[in-house]
């Protein structure tokens, strides 16, 4: 964690474009949170795209807005989740799930800085720092062909792997205390067979 920490550090005063991973429910989100707020973009929005929750037929309309008419029930003209982040941070939690035909998408996303709203024809140009999340292994995913390999590159320029607590016991008893602060209950100590098992 504290290898983690040195390199949170000193990629957060970059707009680097980071990968993180690590199982589910080990804080990735946190991660990319504490990345945005030490980074000049602190005050700017950090906007979260979770790509595995969104249907497919709607991702691309939440990533990157449409235009009136662009679909059935496009009644107006909506700004993505890609426009939102403008001057600030996107963070793609799972960006494993994004379906294969909308990874090109995000890919013009990354190397252009410009998103075209679905059914537009012009581009515009954002400011935006991308942080990704992923519980799958990307570059099994890149072998096995369900994920482009020049996304891979694009997003992996700094990756950052969170371990899971079974591997860092020695947390445990911090972040009960943590918690049991948060709720209002004060601090506590762990038996020790919970925190040395």
């Amino acid at each position: 964690m504290r290898d983690l920490y040195a390199i949170i550090e000193k990629i957060a005063p970059t707009s680097t474009i980071v990968v993180i991973e690590g199982e589910t429910g080990t804080g990735k989100e946190v991660l990319a949170e504490a990345v945005h707020s030490l980074s000049p973009r602190a005050e700017r929005p950090f906007v979260i795209v979770d790509c595995g929750a969104i249907p497919h037929d709607l991702i691309a309309s939440e990533l990157f807005g449409h235009v009136r008419g662009a679909f059935t029930g496009a009644s107006g003209t909506k700004e993505g989740l890609v426009e939102a982040a403008d001057g600030g941070t996107l963070f793609l939690d799972e960006i494993g799930e994004l379906a294969l035909d909308l990874q090109p998408q995000l890919l013009r996303v990354l190397e252009k800085r410009e998103v075209r709203r679905v059914g537009e024809t012009r581009a515009k140009k954002v400011d935006i720092r991308v942080i990704a999340a992923t519980h799958r292994d990307l570059r099994k995913l890149v072998a096995e062909g369900e994920f482009r390999e020049d996304l891979y590159f694009r997003l992996a320029v700094v990756r950052a792997l969170v371990p899971p607590l079974r591997d860092r016991r020695e947390d445990v008893a911090l972040i009960a205390h943590h918690f049991s602060e948060q709720l209002g209950r004060g601090g506590f100590a762990l038996p020790d067979r919970l925190v040395h098992t």
